[in-house]
């Protein structure tokens, strides 16, 4: 099998690199207050979501060491 090889000018590939364009884009639109105020409301309330569910789930996550010692208690207790 045999690969085919185009001859492709050194100049060609230098000349790519280095090639600007003339054409400016236009400008970005300035957010609105009422949209930057949206954006800090949204940030806030994610993070506000994320404290509260570790908040209310770290009684979950707790180790319990008073449930197991009543019931290690109780069994030496028997007979």
């Amino acid at each position: 099998m045999f690969r085919r090889r185009d001859s492709v000018p050194f100049a060609f590939l230098a000349e790519a690199d280095r090639f600007r364009s003339n054409v400016t884009p236009p400008p970005r639109e300035r957010a609105s207050a009422g949209q930057i105020a949206g954006r800090w409301l949204l940030g806030l309330t994610i993070v506000a979501a994320l404290v509260g569910s570790v908040v209310l789930g770290m009684p979950a996550l707790s180790l319990d060491h008073s449930a197991t010692q009543t019931q290690q208690s109780q069994a030496s207790d028997e007979p």
